[in-house]
């Protein structure tokens, strides 16, 4: 293609509304535009990365022999009120209604439609085991759509949904999916890291994120380098640091003490000369509408995720102010655990074995001194702490380093949440009636370009890898009004061509600056610049990641990147 005859509409500054370079660079690049809040046109530039993106995850998909379909994005309530989450989704589901007022919604993935096309067709254990995938659009009306691409409200999704008759063949269709998935981050160029995460609202009973690390990125994951343990911090295991100061000794009786306007667990910390590793957090939960006290060393943040995970809750909110002085007799603040009734008490694992600590006296501006879990209170112990930097590695002891990463791809076992839930049976080898198992396989196609721009650009713009760049390579005469470098060059495009590359010729009447600077901003990987040494029989050959320039012969210019090319795709 002739760039003079393309519409790729480069910016020089950043747009004022754009924070992350991933963000600010596809908007100056001419690759999307905003149409509104959450949602944007991709132009041709990102719609050719968009495809050859989309290649690659087919060619991976179809290599495990999954099946590709294409299924409606409109789908009527009752299939989200049969598996129990028309409810649980919330406001994040766009719902509609049709004319005749029957309720439907824009489909956020598609587990229940899958499902449906299963128990619809498939009725013995000979159809399985079964892979279906498909790449379509996908919507939830994120309440604050940011950072471009990587937090929006219509997106571009590869899910796939595998149907087994036992766990050891959902274990067959994991292990395929998780080696794709990381043949398919390989190809795209990106360095990737794979880590133990949570189901959340889809269900089941293992998961694993693929993650890629980055500041634009919100979700953050623990990791171990001595022993590569790795998980997201709301899953994440450790081993929480030393309380700053032994517990007292003895069999110590709860004492009550004021605390006038100490509200904070520093405030009481403050106020009582003791570190805070001495003193009980007290959280007043509500988990599936019942109240829940949760207990944390007062140094500690609460997971919600474990939490709703250790009480078997579905939702989970913190409780209102009018609530927790329903239930416990007083303000955040001032709440602890002694003398608790009608309220579930759960405590972090961090407590169990302390003694002699300080904890709300359920008596605005009072706390008691010397309370003991197991002793003064009785209480739930599981893991509800979000793992911190300075905590050891649960595995082997190592500290725990704690990344900001981007999320590329996310896999699931499912179990029978939706086969249970939604009627999809088989009769399987002894004629016996019995649900069929399930894995849910997702990948963001714009999060895995933002992703790589987030990894590789400089000052100049995008460094795109070639299997996704929009163009593998453009040939730029330094001066296209002179006749031999125009020739020159449409000769070396031609080959380009002819020998497979991904070509552009950029023909358009600019200073060389300009070009060479359009060229870097579009990150296009490999640039042939055809200038005053072609009386030499030389032009130069750049590759955009690292600026690296080397002169070739004209004749061998084309071979040259097609060889580069080759040697990066291994």
């Amino acid at each position: 293609m002739h760039w003079s005859k393309l519409f790729i509409p480069t910016l020089r500054e950043n747009p004022a509304e754009a924070e992350v370079v991933s963000h600010q660079l596809l908007l100056r690049a001419g690759y999307i535009r905003q149409l509104s809040a959450g949602i944007y046109s991709y132009l041709f530039l990102a719609q050719r990365s968009l495809r050859k993106i989309e290649q690659i995850v087919r060619e991976e998909m179809d290599a495990i022999g999954a099946q590709e379909m294409l299924l409606p994005a409109l789908h009527p309530a009752e299939l989200w009120q049969e598996s129990g989450r028309w409810g649980v989704m919330g406001d994040n589901m766009f719902r509609l209604k049709d004319r005749w007022g029957r309720d439907h919604c824009l489909g956020m993935t598609h587990e229940e439609v899958m499902t449906a096309i299963a128990r619809g067709e498939m009725r013995s254990y000979k159809q399985l085991p079964q892979l279906w995938y498909q790449i379509q659009n996908k919507f939830r009306d994120e309440p604050r759509p940011k950072s471009g691409l990587l937090r929006v409200r219509q997106f571009l999704m590869k899910d796939s949904y595998s149907f087994d008759i036992d766990a050891a063949g959902l274990d067959v269709s994991y292990q395929k999916h998780h080696r794709a998935y990381g043949r398919i981050f390989q190809r795209c160029g990106l360095d990737y890291i794979v880590v133990e995460a949570h189901s959340g609202a889809m269900g089941g009973s293992q998961s694993h994120e693929f993650m890629v690390v980055s500041d634009a990125g919100e979700d953050f994951v623990a990791i171990c380098k001595s022993c590569g343990y790795s998980a997201n911090l709301e899953k994440a295991v450790s081993r929480p640091s030393a309380p700053q100061a032994a517990d007292p000794v003895g069999n110590l009786t709860p004492e009550e003490f004021h605390t006038p306007g100490r509200k904070t667990i520093a405030d009481v910390a403050a106020f009582t000369n003791l570190p805070e590793t001495s003193q009980m957090k007290s959280l007043v939960m509500v988990a599936d509408g019942k109240g829940v006290l949760a207990l944390l060393r007062g140094d500690h943040q609460l997971s919600e995720t474990k939490f709703a995970s250790a009480v078997g809750a579905s939702e989970v909110r913190p409780a209102h102010p009018e609530e927790m002085r329903k239930w416990l007799g007083a303000d955040a603040g001032s709440l602890g655990p002694v003398g608790v009734n009608g309220l579930r008490v759960v405590a972090d694992c961090a407590l169990e074995g302390r003694r002699n600590m300080i904890a709300g006296a359920n008596r605005d501006d009072h706390h008691l001194r010397n309370v003991t879990p197991g002793e003064d209170f009785q209480a739930e112990f599981h893991d509800l702490r979000q793992a911190a930097v300075g905590d050891g590695c649960a595995t082997c002891g190592a500290p725990l380093d704690l990344r900001k990463t981007v999320e590329v791809g996310h896999i699931f076992k499912l179990g029978y949440k939706y086969s249970e839930s939604m009627g999809l049976r088989v009769l399987n080898a002894e004629g016996a009636e019995v649900p069929v198992i399930m894995g849910s396989y997702g990948i963001g196609i714009e999060r895995i370009l933002s992703a790589a721009v987030e990894q590789r650009h400089d000052a100049d713009g995008m460094a795109l890898p070639a299997a996704i760049a929009p163009f593998v390579v453009v040939v730029t005469p330094v001066n296209s009004g002179e006749p031999a470098q125009r020739r020159a060059a449409e000769e070396i495009y031609q080959t380009c061509l002819a020998l497979g590359l991904d070509a552009l010729l950029d023909d358009r009447d600019e200073r060389p600056g300009v070009k060479f600077k359009d060229a870097d901003l579009v990150g296009i990987p490999f640039r042939i610049t055809v200038g005053k040494k072609l009386a030499q029989g030389i032009v130069e050959l750049v590759e955009r990641h690292g600026k690296k320039l080397t002169e070739v012969p004209v004749a061998e210019a084309a071979a040259a990147v097609k060889s580069r090319v080759s040697e990066l795709a291994t």
